[in-house]
């Protein structure tokens, strides 16, 4: 039974390293950030029927989200971990964005109550995640604000983050050096 559940382990994190070098290279490839959920205490959280316990808790999604991460900031991808409540509910609508339970009617599928907006439920929730990291993106990759002149104060404060891009933090798989003085 050990040896049997270290081939299952061993098998697992292959296929995970596999899926995550897979979506790191599309992310690239099409220059785009990768924005997952965060998952921590998932299975605290979810209720699920007896058949289903099994097959939920063998597969290890902190490992999966843990491999896209760390390829992606070695690759020099985006990557942000958001809030995942009410993704699946939530309608991606911009003027709607009605959110409600009975939104889903089934696990497949979601069917707006107000607008009636449908469709695939997980297309709808990965919609909502892109959304949510694109406003969280917005506030990660801010430059910090120069800061502003108080009574008083004979010169302005420099602040050297204050000028320049967030290139850092877009990219923080680069190396960022010392450029060579010019001969």
């Amino acid at each position: 039974m050990a040896r049997r559940s270290k081939r299952e382990a061993r098998h697992a994190s292959n296929e995970n390293h596999k899926i995550s070098r897979q979506i790191v290279a599309v992310a690239r490839r099409t220059e785009r950030g990768i924005a997952l959920e965060e998952l921590s205490g998932i299975r605290d959280r979810v209720r699920l029927r007896r058949h289903q316990r099994t097959t939920h808790s063998s597969w290890p999604f902190h490992q999966l989200g843990t491999f896209i991460q760390y390829k992606a900031l070695r690759a020099g991808v985006p990557f942000l971990e958001v809030d995942p409540a009410y993704t699946a509910q939530r309608c991606p609508v911009p003027w709607c964005g009605h959110t409600k339970r009975a939104n889903r009617p089934d696990r497949d599928t979601f069917a707006c109550r107000r607008c009636g907006f449908a469709g695939p439920a997980d297309v709808i929730a990965a919609t909502n995640i892109r959304k949510r990291a694109c406003v969280a993106w917005a506030f990660v990759s801010m430059p910090v604000p120069a800061p502003t002149r108080g009574k008083g104060d004979a010169t302005p404060a420099r602040h050297p983050a204050a000028t320049g891009s967030a290139t850092r933090c877009e990219h923080p798989g680069r190396k960022v050096g010392r450029s060579r003085p010019r001969s």
